[in-house]
């Protein structure tokens, strides 16, 4: 899988033997085939196209969706915040088009697994498809309703994307390992109160609800300041841990 990167900053990824055909012209499958990481060539309109080895942002940015997902800011707040590493097991349900799995997958390595829970069949379908083009291959998309009990124990991190997480609390304390934590993306305010308060009952520890925000600088030749525009609310996020 190769990334081409056009003169506008657009991104395109191609599998191994596909022709690129956009505005800007055409290139073939052979010198495509050929180009190394790094190179720059040509298509027929004269237009130039970078090559670029993808990352796991360069392919989700890309990637097909028919829903919304997580963006940056939220999925590297769960990584960090959780500690997951190589060798976890981890659980994700509401998985969407698949990012914050894959992001799930990237981290934890061919040493761990994520299991992945989506109700609806044609999420899952486009999941699967998006896992299989990045190539990794640590990640299980189950098209079953979570609530319906989840298969997996001795897990590391549940993660939940789902309209009434905490009606599952239980479910997910008894599959987390010691030390395991459960964490909860809410859009709403009050689907994270409800989940604190259930999460309480149930006795996990280090309960925290957090809003990330994200703003950043513009640099212009009489000075630098914050952007006008910045990535404000998109969810809440809930972390629970079972001691």
């Amino acid at each position: 899988m190769k990334l081409i990167l056009d003169e506008r900053g657009k991104k395109y990824v191609l599998k191994e033997g596909q022709e690129f055909e956009s505005d800007l012209g055409i290139v073939s499958a052979e010198v495509l085939s050929n180009a190394q990481y790094g190179d720059e060539v040509k298509s027929h309109l004269d237009h130039s196209f970078k090559i670029v080895k993808p990352n796991i942002n360069d392919f989700i940015d890309v990637m097909e969706r028919q829903c919304s997902i997580l963006i940056k800011k939220d999925i590297g707040t769960v990584l960090a915040y959780t500690g997951l590493g190589a060798g976890s097991r981890v659980v994700d349900a509401g998985t969407g088009a698949g990012a914050i799995a894959l992001n799930f997958a990237n981290v934890v390595g061919e040493t761990g697994h994520v299991y992945t829970y989506e109700i609806r069949e044609d999420f899952a379908d486009i999941a699967k498809r998006n896992i299989e083009t990045f190539g990794i291959k640590n990640v299980d998309v189950k098209n079953q309703n979570v609530k319906n009990g989840i298969d997996e124990d001795n897990i590391d991190l549940v993660f939940l994307d789902l309209p009434k997480p905490y009606e599952i609390f239980e479910e997910v304390y008894d599959a987390l390992n010691i030390g395991g934590y459960l964490a909860v993306y809410a859009p709403y305010i009050n689907q994270a109160e409800i989940s604190y308060r259930v999460a309480k009952k149930l006795n996990f520890y280090d309960i925290e609800i957090l809003e990330t925000l994200e703003r950043g600088l513009e640099v212009r030749q009489r000075g630098t300041r914050p952007k006008t525009r910045m990535v404000g609310h998109s969810g809440y996020l809930l972390f629970a841990r079972k001691l």
